[in-house]
C-alpha cells in the first residue's frame, strides 16, 4: 500500500485539496512576506488614530497561509462554502472595527483576509482564534486557523458573536 494513503492529513480531504490547489503545502512558511504585511499594518493609522495590533499568532497565520486564493469545490454541508483570499491588507482600513472587536472580546485582533464573495473580513486574535466580520454581524469561526479554514471551505455555519 502507498504510504500516503494511510497517513492522516492535517485537514479533511476536501479542505486539504482546496488548500493544495491554492498553493499551500505542509511546511509552507513565507516569513518575509508576513513581515512585509506586519510592517504595512503597523505603519497604518486610521484618520481617527486607530492602529493595528500585530502579534505572533497573526504573523504565523500570514506566514503559512498568506497570499492564498482558496476556492472550495463541491457543495457546503450547511451553507455555501466560502472562497477566500488570505491577505491581511484587505483589513488595512478596518483598524477601528478590529480594535472594537478586540476590546469587546478582551483581546487584540488582526486582519487575516477576506471571503471574496461576501467581503466578510477574516481576523485572528492573540490566541489564534478566527473570526469573520460583515454587515450582518461578527462571527466565530473556530479556535484556530485549521478549524476555521475547515469550516469555511466545508460550508459549516459559523457561530454568531453576541454583545455582552
Amino acid at each position: 500500500m502507498h504510504p500516503d494513503r494511510t497517513s492522516t492529513t492535517r485537514f479533511p480531504v476536501p479542505v486539504d485539496a482546496a488548500l493544495r490547489a491554492a498553493g499551500w503545502q505542509p511546511g509552507r512558511w513565507d516569513i518575509k512576506q508576513a513581515e512585509i504585511w506586519a510592517d504595512a499594518l503597523r505603519d497604518h493609522t486610521s484618520p481617527a488614530g486607530h492602529r493595528h495590533a500585530v502579534f505572533p499568532a497573526a504573523v504565523e497565520a500570514w506566514a503559512e497561509f498568506g497570499g492564498l486564493h482558496i476556492t472550495p469545490t463541491g457543495p457546503g454541508r450547511q451553507i455555501a462554502p466560502s472562497a477566500l483570499h488570505l491577505d491581511p491588507l484587505h483589513g488595512l482600513h478596518m483598524a477601528r472595527t478590529l480594535s472594537d472587536l478586540g476590546r469587546a472580546l478582551d483581546t487584540e485582533v488582526s486582519p487575516l483576509g477576506t471571503e471574496t464573495e461576501t467581503h466578510s473580513l477574516l481576523a485572528v486574535d492573540t490566541e489564534g482564534r478566527i473570526y469573520a466580520l460583515d454587515h450582518t454581524g461578527d462571527w466565530y469561526l473556530g479556535p484556530d486557523i485549521d478549524q476555521a479554514l475547515g469550516s469555511l471551505v466545508s460550508g459549516i455555519e459559523p457561530v454568531r458573536l453576541t454583545a455582552g
